[in-house]
């Protein structure tokens, strides 16, 4: 028996939540609770996407992965969101969606989703508005890889998981960091030292635990709060 769904359960997504309530509990028959653990791939690139996944506690890296199987992050999606949304059918996926952070979340079949969308409604509204934000965010990590400093970059590389992190404590190792920012991982030690010596945060055998939360913002830079605004955008409450 699958677990039941609750509509508290569901409205821990916001783009979800942002639904009134009648279009949600027609929606809740169709999704189904899952959970999704750390390196899980929810779909790789070329694949027919037969899911789309909407986070509540899980946290999903979308990636980009090249012909000598180098990975580049191009955006993350978290409780604010969804990830494998395809808006016609026989679409294949541009990108690779994999588990950063485990947890859990809601899947519902992309047929359904491209049937509702078709009928628009809120839930077709907020998808283009979060479709839109996504865009943005994956722009905005851009214009970083070229102007930004490794460490404005690991800044707000961390910050954008702590966003969508119930904890200050993100169980990462500086080597993933590295391979997906597309660095040196080198440099991102160099980095996450000079951060750990400035009190900011705390590096632990595969965890970086976040003390100064302001300090990190003011070392991003302009590209994280740009970010974050368009996603702050990207929900809308009715």
């Amino acid at each position: 028996m699958p677990p039941a769904i609750s509509l508290t359960g569901v409205q821990q997504n916001e783009l979800l939540r942002a639904l009134p309530q009648a279009e949600l509990e027609r929606l809740i028959p169709s999704l189904e609770l899952v959970a999704m653990p750390v390196g899980k791939h929810l779909y790789d690139f070329g694949d027919k996407i037969e899911f789309s996944y909407f986070p509540t506690t899980a946290i999903v890296s979308l990636q980009y992965v090249n012909e000598d199987g180098v990975t580049t992050e191009i955006a993350v999606v978290g409780r604010e969101g969804v990830a494998g949304v395809t808006m016609y059918k026989g679409e294949r996926a541009s990108n690779t969606a994999v588990v950063q952070a485990a947890g859990y979340g809601y899947r519902l079949r992309t047929d359904t989703l491209r049937e509702l969308f078709g009928e628009g409604g809120v839930l077709a509204q907020q998808l283009m508005r979060y479709t839109s934000s996504l865009f943005a965010q994956l722009a905005q990590n851009v214009v970083s890889s070229r102007h930004s400093s490794i460490e404005q970059k690991l800044c707000r590389w961390l910050l954008e998981r702590l966003d969508r992190s119930p904890s200050e404590e993100l169980k990462v190792t500086q080597e993933l960091i590295a391979n997906l920012l597309g660095v040196r991982r080198e440099s991102i030690t160099a980095a996450a030292g000079k951060l750990q010596a400035d009190g900011l945060i705390q590096c632990r055998r595969g965890m970086i635990v976040v003390l100064d939360r302001s300090g990190l913002e003011r070392c991003a830079g302009a590209c994280y709060f740009a970010a974050r605004g368009t996603r702050g955008q990207a929900v809308a409450q009715h």
